[in-house]
């Protein structure tokens, strides 16, 4: 399910202070030119709002009303899933994080627990999956709603019988990408480099480890590993490039079936260039080079009716 959370912004600054859609929508480019660009249409609408003295603090929202940057949330979501509670030392001091996720009707998101008293909820059993939590004073990282100390989740009485487990993907353009962001983006392949090999268990499909002649998997034992390629790309959508990875099963979607053929390989690198596909992924960091990627899991070609129709209903 594609959304966009500018849209839904502009339609609640809209209702709560009495202006005009359109008049908003020219102050956000207005405010985005005089940052040169800086900011995201997301970020530029919660200064206007702020300018006309309206404050989202302590207002209970839905989660696709969730906005990066927000303080002071206030959400009531079911639980969907959670994942173990982790361990961490910090400057000497040993801590804990657990992460998991809530839906409402709207869409779902993932939440992060420090403060030992909230996991505390979860190691005892007070809360867990499909149990309906209210969570206020929270803080929205990223694409992610953060717990502190000065935060509170509990156990909620309202119910949420039908919510939201689609993953939620925005549309997005490059420059307002943020790491943790499931998104699509409509781009043009301006750079293809050769791609790399690497082996796998075919059991879990797990990375395997060359130990001599040999590989082995750190679940299965010694191995007889499968290849696995990938790709880097630089795409381009007129507001920032980005590298692309695009791993073994997505090479087709962009055309490139030669693995083992490097001369055929090579004509159908060089063919990408230039080519404007819409891609969809997850935005990350690079933990070895510190930079964003955009991890590619689908690919589309590009749709000109459909273009054109979305175009005419904007």
């Amino acid at each position: 399910m594609i959304e966009g959370n500018y849209e839904k912004l502009l339609e609640k600054l809209a209702k709560s202070s009495g202006v005009e859609k359109e008049e908003l929508e020219r102050r956000v480019e207005a405010k985005r030119a005089k940052l040169s660009g800086l900011i995201s249409k997301e970020g530029a609408a919660q200064v206007i709002a702020a300018e006309l003295g309206i404050s989202f603090d302590n207002e209970k929202l839905k989660i696709d009303e969730l906005l990066s940057g927000m303080r002071k949330v206030n959400v009531v979501g079911k639980i969907i899933d959670i994942s173990p509670v982790r361990t961490f030392t910090r400057n000497g001091k040993e801590g804990k994080v657990v992460n998991f996720t809530i839906a409402d009707e709207t869409s779902n998101i993932k939440v992060v627990l420090w403060d030992v008293n909230h996991i505390e909820l979860i190691e005892k059993g007070k809360i867990g999956v499909e149990s309906v939590v209210e969570i206020s004073n929270a803080s929205m990282r990223d694409n992610e709603l953060h717990l502190g100390s000065f935060s509170e989740i509990k156990p909620s009485e309202e119910i949420l019988e039908k919510v939201n487990l689609d993953k939620v993907i925005k549309e997005k353009n490059i420059f307002d990408f943020r790491n943790g962001d499931n998104s699509c983006v409509r781009a043009f392949i301006v750079q293809a480099f050769e791609p790399r090999f690497f082996y796998v268990c075919p059991e879990c499909k797990k990375k395997a480890n060359q130990e001599g002649e040999g590989f082995v998997c750190n679940d299965h034992g010694k191995i007889l590993p499968e290849k696995r390629a990938l790709i880097n790309l630089v795409i381009d959508d007129g507001t920032e490039s980005i590298r692309a990875v695009l791993f073994h099963e997505s090479l087709p979607l962009v055309g490139i079936t030669a693995l083992e053929d490097l001369e055929k390989l090579s004509y159908q690198k060089e063919d990408l260039i230039g080519k404007e596909m819409i891609f969809f992924g997850n935005v990350r960091i690079n933990k070895f080079f510190q930079n964003t990627e955009f991890i590619v899991n689908e690919v589309k070609e590009l749709d000109l009716d459909e273009l054109i129709l979305k175009l005419e209903n904007k």
